[in-house]
């Protein structure tokens, strides 16, 4: 059979899924995105460009949906192009985010479209307005109704929608919702996983940090507000002193993935060390930036206690692979986080802005005389149970992408 994947950072959600079936004799398997290095045994990657960067001075309600149309417009063509070579796929994956998806029916109007829908917005109750630091404007509203309708055209075009979570599906329209599966893209259990003797030597350190040591995780993709970093740094003066032995391994970059930049310009790292710095103990805050993923699991190995906080807005990979490697995760209560965390049963929430409950918890899993094993035996069979890739999420994946390419209703293909 043919596929063809698109997300414009090759693979995306689809790494698992795109490599299982590019491993299979007799598929063929194309991927389409934007120039990056990226190479998958048995993936064809195709590169497309976008024509040119979005009108400089557009009304900034519109920006994001030019934007998308620019995208739309390239991957267009580039199936086109694909299409004149006799390449016909027998269904088309693709995230539906930034406007990728929203032309490929008009090149391809009989191969059925399965679209990723990661994130409605909403100018209230989520994401946006949740900071007091950073209060909604009057503009946000007709923003993110512009925004969303990237969301609404792609899903007029897609014959079917997936989404990783409930609590993401929930924030769709119910016409949206209806069309939906709630099918995360899966955790390899056999990397994320607990391992004995994990220890890591840190520049200027005599000795490697060990499972023995109080060693506290922090990881963002960058260290940025959306992912609690701000929180974090100011708890982190009242940690170092309760905890004085204790070694912090703080992973991210200091880019922006999600919210706005300082309002000074510059790094929300560099704005939250020159606010707090001064009370840190630098010897034993370990700014390590953004680390290969085998390093990353290293880490959580090692961890004795790794902090989880962020608004409510899309569930981090980095969460279900800490608790996959056995973590004891403190993380914060709201709700895309409540969808796998119990409080108590396998990991520990606060409040977001709670800097002494944070501080609280991590001292109620170091001073625990086994540092709560049970809680962490737990989180990773949460993760077996619920997201195993092996035996949750590619068998269902898989499920859901062939009922599409043979015509059959894809609700009753997962029904089971």
């Amino acid at each position: 059979m043919n596929y063809l994947f698109i997300h414009n950072n090759f693979p995306g959600q689809f790494q698992h899924i795109a490599s299982h079936l590019g491993a299979r004799p007799g598929n063929r398997v194309v991927f389409l995105t934007q120039p990056n290095e990226n190479r998958m045994s048995g993936v064809e990657s195709v590169v497309y460009t976008p024509f040119r960067e979005s009108t400089p001075g557009i009304h900034h309600y519109v920006l994001d949906v030019e934007r998308a149309v620019i995208l739309g417009q390239a991957v267009h063509e580039a199936c086109r192009g694909l299409k004149a070579q006799g390449f016909r796929p027998d269904v088309v994956v693709g995230h539906s985010g930034w406007g990728e998806t929203l032309f490929v029916k008009d090149v391809w109007p009989d191969v059925p479209l399965l679209g990723y829908f990661e994130f409605y917005y909403h100018s209230d109750g989520n994401d946006v307005g949740f900071d007091p630091a950073e209060p909604p404007t009057l503009d946000d509203a007709p923003r993110l109704r512009l925004k969303n309708a990237v969301n609404l055209l792609a899903a007029q075009s897609a014959d079917w929608g997936l989404t990783p979570t409930r609590w993401q599906a929930s924030l769709y329209p119910p016409e949206i919702r209806k069309r939906l599966s709630v099918l995360h893209e899966g955790v390899d259990t056999a990397v994320a996983s607990p391992a004995a003797g994990a220890s890591v030597q840190m520049p200027g350190m005599e000795r490697p940090l060990t499972t023995d040591d109080e060693v506290i995780t922090f990881v963002n993709r960058n260290l940025e507000p959306y992912r609690g970093y701000r929180v974090f740094m100011r708890a982190l003066p009242d940690i170092l002193a309760r905890r004085p032995n204790a070694h912090v391994l703080m992973v991210g970059g200091n880019g922006i993935s999600y919210g706005a930049p300082p309002p000074g310009g510059g790094s929300w790292h560099q704005v939250m060390l020159d606010e707090v710095g001064d009370r840190l103990d630098l010897s034993r805050v370990h700014f390590l930036g953004t680390i290969p993923h085998a390093d990353f699991i290293g880490l959580m190995r090692l961890s004795a206690v790794h902090v989880y906080l962020t608004y409510p807005f899309v569930l981090s990979w980095s969460l279900l692979e800490s608790m996959s490697c056995g973590c004891a995760v403190v993380a914060s209560d709201v709700a895309p986080v409540r969808e796998v965390i119990q409080d108590g049963k396998n990991g520990l929430l606060v409040d977001f802005f709670d800097q002494v409950a944070l501080a609280d918890a991590i001292d109620r899993v170091l001073d625990h005389p086994d540092r709560m094993k049970k809680m962490r035996e737990a989180a990773r069979r949460t993760v077996l149970e619920r997201y195993d890739l092996r035996t949750v999420a590619l068998p269902r994946q898989l499920d859901l992408v062939q009922a599409l390419a043979e015509g059959r209703d894809p609700k009753k293909a997962l029904a089971s």
